[in-house]
């Protein structure tokens, strides 16, 4: 259906405040997608900041030079294309698209055509490979979680201290060092072996040796 020259103008002047505001940029080729399609996809890309609209090429290109200085080359974007631009985090939004194309792919609803991404514009495979990584939040959430591991392996060692000293009564740290202590020291009382009856009093060792000086010491002497 045509449409007028003043709501061209408005279409493109709002796709240039989109994209001006954009961290990236998909196109999609959509066929038989139905209203509640558009709206329960809209309402989840909204969350992570993202807009799909439905435009004609032709806009979408002059839109491009405009804010882009970028040629974009139409011919490369079949059917009736619609353009999602994030203005967030760059691949949440287009993995919620990714989500439903999958989704809708034995129908053939919609798939990526093309993209603008880094300053770079890329083609179909290119863009669908970026919408398959997991988003910023995910992966942030992955190394919050390798961090923390080491932190719940100190919780669990002082929940199992609080216990042991619960259990023994304790009621400082401290006192359950010590208590290691004392119980390290008994068992290596216990394990030391008695001396033998038989073996000679330190006394008689001491007692004994001005005689064998007295023995050597004339000869020394003589010498």
């Amino acid at each position: 259906m045509a449409i007028s020259k003043a709501k061209k103008g408005e279409i493109l002047a709002t796709l240039e405040a989109h994209l001006k505001a954009s961290t990236s940029v998909a196109f999609t080729s959509n066929t038989g997608m139905t209203a509640l399609d558009v709206t329960t996809m809209k309402k989840e890309l909204r969350v992570q900041n993202t807009t799909f609209m439905l435009a004609k090429k032709t806009l979408m290109r002059i839109a491009f030079k405009n804010v882009f200085n970028v040629d974009l080359d139409i011919d490369t974007l079949p059917g009736q294309v619609a353009i999602i631009i994030s203005k967030g985090d760059k691949v949440a939004g287009l993995a919620i698209v990714n989500k439903y194309a999958k989704e809708w792919a034995k129908e053939q609803k919609m798939k990526f055509v093309g993209g603008f991404f880094d300053g770079a514009l890329l083609d179909a495979k290119a863009i669908t490979r970026i919408a398959s990584l997991p988003s910023r939040e995910v992966l942030l959430a992955k190394l919050l979680g390798s961090m923390m591991s080491p932190v719940s392996g100190l919780a669990r060692f002082f929940d199992g201290a609080k216990k042991d000293m619960e259990a023994k009564g304790l009621k400082t740290a401290k006192d359950l060092i010590g208590a290691a202590a004392v119980t390290t020291v008994a068992e290596v009382v216990a394990a030391t072996p008695e001396v033998p009856a038989e073996a000679p009093a330190p006394e008689a060792v001491v007692e004994a040796a001005p005689e064998v000086v007295a023995e050597v010491a004339p000869e020394v002497a003589a010498e």
